[in-house]
């Protein structure tokens, strides 16, 4: 399916997958959460793409659900939304062997917030900002939400922002540890692209082991979690990759990594 509403860019082994609704400050809608699943299912079955980035184009992220669709007579209901357009993207983003960034270029709101927390890694521009927007329209949060941000900044910390919709912006999300890194608006998204493309050339069969072992963390006890380790572990250890970093740390030279 083409739409404009996703614009697709490879740098490299970097794929950018730009929101693409400005008018709208790239609220979604059917059209562009199905041409988001789309994008990120070719950028997974593509052998020279390694990391992939989600953005915004312009100077938002995201607004989150497109009221308008969602309020027309003849819309998706509520569970359509859910069922058919947002939880597919957060399974697809988590169940991808390919490292996901948020680089998040200016507000992020709602399911929009929620879509950046489910990404492995946060960037976040100097004016950006996130907002769990739901309760103002006596909804709970969703995409989510209520899985990835109390496990990210607290339970308590997490509800007040969820209960009073309050904003936060960059440098309050990196310290609360929502962000990984602050860049300055004018070079973003270039910024960006640097830190995937040294993600990109990382071991990224490893940085994929290392994902599913987290993935599954949040439902193992410690015990559990050690065999995970053990299982995954001898798997890494029999990639190319594990060769190739032993063989040019003892030969004192950068490995090259493929990713296998």
């Amino acid at each position: 399916m083409k739409s404009n509403t996703i614009k697709i860019e490879n740098r490299g082994a970097v794929a950018i997958l730009s929101l693409n609704r400005p008018e709208v400050f790239h609220s979604f809608n059917r059209e562009m959460s199905h041409a988001l699943l789309e994008a990120l299912s070719t950028a997974e079955e593509d052998n020279n793409i390694r990391a992939i980035i989600i953005t915004g184009s312009g100077k938002a992220f995201s607004a989150g659900q497109d009221l308008t669709e969602a309020t027309a007579v003849d819309g998706p209901t509520i569970e359509n939304i859910l069922n058919e357009h947002y939880n597919p993207l957060v399974r697809s983003i988590r169940s991808m062997n390919k490292p996901i960034i948020a680089a998040v270029n200016g507000i992020a709101a709602g399911a929009g917030a929620n879509l950046a927390l489910c990404c492995d890694i946060i960037l976040a521009s100097n004016q950006s900002s996130f907002i769990q927007a739901f309760s103002k329209i006596g909804l709970i949060p969703d995409t989510g939400g209520t899985f990835f941000l109390p496990r990210m900044i607290g339970f308590h910390r997490a509800m007040a922002y969820m209960m009073t919709a309050e904003k936060m912006n960059a440098q309050e999300a990196k310290d609360c540890g929502l962000v990984f890194k602050i860049f300055d608006d004018e070079n973003f998204l270039e910024e960006c692209i640097g830190f995937a493309t040294n993600l990109a050339n990382m071991p990224t069969r490893a940085l994929a082991l290392t994902k599913k072992a987290l993935n599954i963390s949040f439902s193992n006890t410690m015990d559990q979690q050690l065999g995970v380790e053990l299982l995954l572990q001898i798997e890494a250890s029999q990639t190319h990759d594990f060769k190739e970093g032993i063989e040019a740390f003892l030969q004192k030279r950068k490995p090259n990594f493929i990713g296998k």
